[in-house]
């Protein structure tokens, strides 16, 4: 434990004076090395979270957790701290500026998700009520549902007769997710919804939903999520970049699934262990963008 803690130290101190050697050499702090020298999109962005994470200056170490608000002044604060001239340098302060956004949009939408999470369903709230109402609209539009309490939920994949039970795992988040991905892909939400209760294919489509909003949760609050994000997003990455994944998610799970041809819907964890697994392995790739029908890339600004 002792080596390993000396270690430590000895690479830091090691890392610290390189880039005190590369700034006397280059007559460039390491933001504007990583900056200048590195395309945008999450290989910059995360080179320059790292950088400000760890660097041994507090107002770099904070400046990826204050409010958006705050950015623009943090960004004024960093460059007097560097000793950069902004009219010498006006691109810095610009590409500094996009990998703050995106750094600080996705820590506030890990809250915004995390809120949405721990708000349970309650079946004495009209909004939530209308939500639910609303993704049976989506996914059957030509069946009326007889009744809130009715063994007709069973038909879009939920356990029983009232969803609300269904959702403790996920709260509100399981539901958003399934109303986005049924209202505003509608097509491929019934197709997939159609396929689920194929006897070939067969499982339950919003427990399936719900789970696969899981699997988002969990990748975006690990951080494998920023590869994508900030690929994906030319400012700050919002609930509905996140909807969008979990819509991309629900895809390839689908087609994952009858690629896999599972005997039964017990090898369900199995199946989502492997899918889980090669969805990590594409987010490794610092130039991967999940779901590119869906990114604003074209929007990023060659910095």
């Amino acid at each position: 434990m002792l080596i390993q803690v000396c270690l430590y130290f000895y690479c830091k101190f090691l890392w610290r004076c390189l880039k005190f050697v590369m700034r006397k050499l280059t007559g460039r702090c390491e933001l504007q090395r990583i900056c200048y020298n590195t395309k945008p999109g999450a290989s910059r962005t995360m080179k320059i979270e790292t950088s400000l994470r760890d660097s041994k200056s507090k107002l770099l170490q904070t400046s990826v957790s204050v409010h958006p608000d705050a950015i623009e002044k943090t960004i004024d604060d960093i460059m007097e701290l560097k000793k950069i001239n902004p009219d010498i340098n006006p691109q810095l302060g610009i590409s500094l500026q996009a990998c703050l956004l995106q750094i600080v949009g996705y820590r506030n939408l890990i809250a915004d998700v995390e809120k949405l999470r721990r708000e349970p369903y309650d079946s004495d709230n009209p909004q939530h009520e209308e939500m639910l109402l609303k993704l049976w609209k989506f996914l059957k539009p030509n069946t009326p549902l007889e009744s809130r309490i009715s063994k007709q939920w069973c038909e879009i994949g939920f356990q029983g007769d009232d969803p609300k039970t269904d959702f403790r795992g996920m709260g509100l988040l399981g539901l958003y997710n399934l109303q986005y991905f049924a209202e505003r892909d509608s097509t491929a939400a019934q197709q997939v919804l159609s396929d689920s209760l194929h006897p070939k294919c067969r499982y339950s489509f919003a427990i399936v939903g719900i789970n696969i909003t899981d699997l988002a949760y969990n990748l975006l609050v690990s951080g494998a999520l920023k590869t994508h994000f900030y690929n994906i997003a030319p400012e700050a990455p919002t609930l509905s970049h996140f909807q969008q994944t979990f819509c991309y998610l629900m895809h390839e799970f689908h087609k994952f699934w009858i690629e896999e041809d599972p005997m039964d819907i017990m090898e369900f964890n199995r199946v989502r262990e492997k899918f889980r697994k090669r969805i990590i392995k594409q987010l490794q790739n610092p130039d991967m963008a999940l779901c590119p029908h869906f990114a604003a890339s074209e929007g990023l600004i060659n910095m």
